[in-house]
């Protein structure tokens, strides 16, 4: 038994030294899922705050009409592009959807006449393409001149509104979305790491020599699940430094279940690898069906967007995907504080995908 585990390691010590040494491998490992985390860190890593991209143009020359430029110039609701000096310019921003709106003050904004207060109406112009930003800028201008109204002349309220606080943090998309790119980054190590090597390995006759020794097939599967678990726990380290420190990534959960999902999550999807990679001959023959299987996960399984925008059938099914558990698994222990021995759906799914892809995998393998 000392002779098969020593097997094992000194095969997982190799697969992991290929690994480094391969540059096209430590690019798809590492930096391939880090541009996706950029990207979509960029989209949603920002705070939750509504903000507008505005021009505002003042006409007025009043001192109510100055002092309200100057307050929404603070304001961080409203995002001031200073270049846009006329109506003119905004409409051709508009059009290139440049700004979401123009606000317009026009000459006789805050100007007292008759009334012992300042009197206006201020214009808010969209473009029909972005109606919905249109009439949301004008809800938010209303409710701010409503307070200024009943500053300058108090009037009776016989209804109100009153708001409360959940008192409970929700997450941010950028955290909803976090886990869905680890998935990404195993599938991607799971999967297409196997596809890759398994048929260059075969095609340069490493396997057929492998085949000449006293190696077992399950000697081989182990040694490289147990490094390709291993360069996993590296790549998803690497993410977590990264959305920690750039993006704020906020972590409710432990690390321990974290490391115990990646690792459950890698061995089960790098099955479906070996299965495919074992079994193809070459590249032609594994490419195509390791696109198959992957796509669909990567679209169905909640990696880039939530599965609860789906329809209820495609919800259900895709529940059954071998990725689904792994995302779901990582966002409640990322985003809801929960440890592995909650996750009893999930892991039970993985172990019975586990079963399944393994037996296939030891099925179908060939040695050339």
């Amino acid at each position: 038994m000392n002779a098969s585990l020593h097997t094992v390691k000194t095969f997982a010590r190799i697969d992991i030294k290929r690994t480094f040494r391969d540059k096209v491998a430590l690019f798809f490992v590492f930096l391939f899922p880090l541009i996706f985390l950029f990207v979509f860190g960029g989209i949603f890593g920002g705070d939750n705050d509504v903000s507008f991209k505005v021009a505002l143009l003042n006409n007025s020359q009043t001192e109510f009409a100055q002092g309200f430029v100057e307050q929404a110039n603070k304001d961080n609701i409203l995002e001031i592009n200073q270049d846009v000096t006329t109506r003119e310019q905004a409409e051709e921003r508009l059009k290139r959807s440049e700004i979401d709106a123009a606000i317009i003050l026009p000459e006789t904004f805050g100007e007292v006449k008759d009334h012992k207060y300042p009197t206006g109406e201020a214009i808010v112009l969209y473009s029909p393409n972005n109606e919905q930003a249109g009439q949301t800028l004008s809800s938010i201008l209303g409710e701010i001149f409503r307070g200024i109204n009943g500053e300058l002349v108090p009037t009776e309220t016989p209804f109100t509104v009153r708001t409360e606080s959940t008192a409970s943090d929700s997450q941010r998309r950028f955290d909803y979305t976090f886990a869905g790119l680890l998935g990404f980054s195993i599938l991607s190590l799971g999967i297409f790491g196997p596809t890759n090597v398994f048929p260059q390995l075969k095609k340069q006759g490493v396997l057929r020599r492998y085949h000449t020794t006293t190696l077992k097939v399950w000697q081989l599967f182990v040694a490289n699940v147990l490094s390709t678990a291993f360069t996993g726990i590296l790549s998803v380290a690497l993410l977590f430094v990264t959305a920690l420190t750039v993006f704020n990534l906020h972590m409710d959960g432990d690390y321990i279940s974290l490391v115990l999902m990646v690792v459950l999550g890698v061995a089960v999807l790098f099955g479906i690898g070996l299965a495919v990679g074992g079994w193809a001959k070459n590249e032609n023959q594994a490419a195509p069906l390791a696109n198959l299987i992957t796509f669909p996960m990567m679209f169905l399984s909640g990696t880039f967007f939530p599965r609860f925008l789906m329809p209820e059938w495609l919800q259900q099914a895709s529940g059954f995907l071998p990725l689904t558990p792994v995302i779901d698994g990582l966002r409640l222990i990322v985003t809801e504080g929960k440890t592995i021995l909650e996750l009893g759906p999930q892991v039970a799914l993985l172990v019975g995908w586990g079963i399944i892809v393994y037996a296939i995998a030891f099925r179908v393998f060939r040695w050339e």
